[in-house]
């Protein structure tokens, strides 16, 4: 069979002879481009973290110093040649001085439990037909990273990769050794934001208020049954929901404990429709469900009462209908009618951030029948059996400190000796 050959006029030829050149250049380009980026990283010349240690924040406790700051965009661009800030990723330059006579290591998860990788932040600026490129990325941020364990008489310093925190960050930093635990909580502000001024307000408020100082459990738990069952509503006049939860003690026992279990200070613009004190909340924490689901949220208003000298926090403890299949954006979620499960569930998840001492209940929110359901703020109805729970939260845990580790692969002093002989 004889090719049928098609023949395009002169003009139309000439138009796609121009089409082809146009994008054959354009695939030119946006090869060249591809291959430029992955080559044009270079490890920085000069990395000096003298700066962070300048404006850094500072504590020490049992023999160990600590200090910390978090990382601006400038900052990353001058330590790791881009901008890990733009990831997503808040990098925060730790430094541990030990002057203990035993090994540290710093938990992770107890900074952040969803923290990531240096090799994992790494990947995120690999680039196509960089190999060699790409090896010595993961090589620079490797040696940045926070590295365990901390040598007896030894100062350690690097990077830990978090998640954001937005103006101040609520950074634990856990230390562990044989039969000792040391926790730090620190607020180092996130450069670059606008400053914190509701967190220096609630501050001033605190030392500013006049509270009652109960000594005695009785008389604690006598007044905790007076406060009010519920917020108001922006108003003041509607019922808005229940106050379900109460916090007793130190703001950093309280925000280390809540760090741990995934919370993140995460305030919207409907929290602010519940009111308690003539106020609304001063601080709101969430916590997201696995891939990005609706979060269960803690409304927290500071009371006018403390228990031998703690502060004492009451607030709002609830979940969206739907739970984690609710929409996690757009309008303000509806509250789930069993107001209980969300308080049973953060009861729970706290039992696990090594920081819960003890745990009551009291009366004051008023029992709630599901047939006769309580009406709240946005056409809401919900029902409970009427009670509080009062979590007491103390500085030292002891569950981690107690663990004791079995000699059977000797890994940890595997890992102390290499440290030593780096020293």
């Amino acid at each position: 069979m004889k090719a049928v050959r098609t023949v395009l006029p002169h003009w139309a030829r000439s138009r796609q002879e121009r089409a082809e050149a146009v994008l054959a250049l354009f695939v030119i380009a946006a090869l060249q481009v591809v291959l430029n980026g992955c080559a044009s990283w270079q490890v920085p010349s000069d990395v000096d973290d003298s700066s962070l240690r300048a404006r850094a924040l500072s504590a020490s406790k049992q023999n160990v110093s600590l200090r910390a700051t978090v990382l601006s965009a400038r900052d990353s661009q001058d330590m790791f040649g881009v901008d890990v800030n733009a990831t997503g990723v808040q990098p925060v330059w730790i430094e541990v001085e030990n002057k203990t006579g035993q090994s540290l290591w710093l938990v992770r998860s107890g900074t952040d439990p969803n923290y990531f990788s240096p090799l994992e932040v790494a990947w995120s600026f690999h680039g196509a037909f960089s190999d060699e490129t790409n090896a010595r990325l993961d090589e620079h941020f490797n040696a940045h990273g926070f590295e365990n364990p901390i040598a007896p008489g030894a100062t350690q310093a690097g990077i830990v990769f978090a998640n954001p925190h937005s103006r101040v960050m609520l950074l634990n930093v856990d230390l562990l050794t044989q039969g000792q635990f040391i926790p730090f909580t620190l607020f180092p502000p996130v450069p670059g934001d606008v400053p914190d001024e509701s967190a220096i307000d609630i501050v001033t408020r605190i030392a500013e208020m006049e509270a009652d100082d109960h000594q005695d459990p009785d008389a604690l738990r006598a007044a905790l049954e007076r406060l009010p069952c519920c917020a108001t509503g922006a108003d003041a006049e509607a019922m808005g929901e229940p106050i379900n939860v109460v916090i007793v003690g130190t703001m950093a026992d309280v925000a280390a404990a809540f760090v741990r279990r995934g919370y993140r200070r995460d305030e919207r613009e409907y929290d602010n429709t519940q009111r308690l004190f003539g106020r609304s909340p001063d601080f709101v924490a969430r916590k997201t469900g696995q891939g990005g689901g609706a979060a269960n949220w803690v409304r927290v208003w500071v009371a006018p009462l403390r228990y031998r000298g703690q502060e004492v926090l009451v607030g709002q403890v609830g979940r969206p209908v739907g739970g984690r299949f609710a929409a996690s954006e757009g309008i303000a979620p509806r509250l789930h009618p069993k107001v209980d499960e969300a308080r049973d569930l953060l009861i729970q998840d706290l039992l696990y951030s090594e920081g819960l001492g003890s745990l009551a209940f009291a009366t004051g929110v008023g029992q709630v029948s599901p047939e006769q359901p309580r009406g709240s703020t946005g056409a809401v109805h919900y029902y409970t059996d009427g009670l509080r729970a009062v979590l007491f939260f103390v500085t030292r845990p002891l569950d981690l400190s107690d663990v004791e580790i079995l000699d059977w692969v000797p890994y940890l002093r595997r890992r102390e000796a290499d440290a030593a002989d780096n020293k």
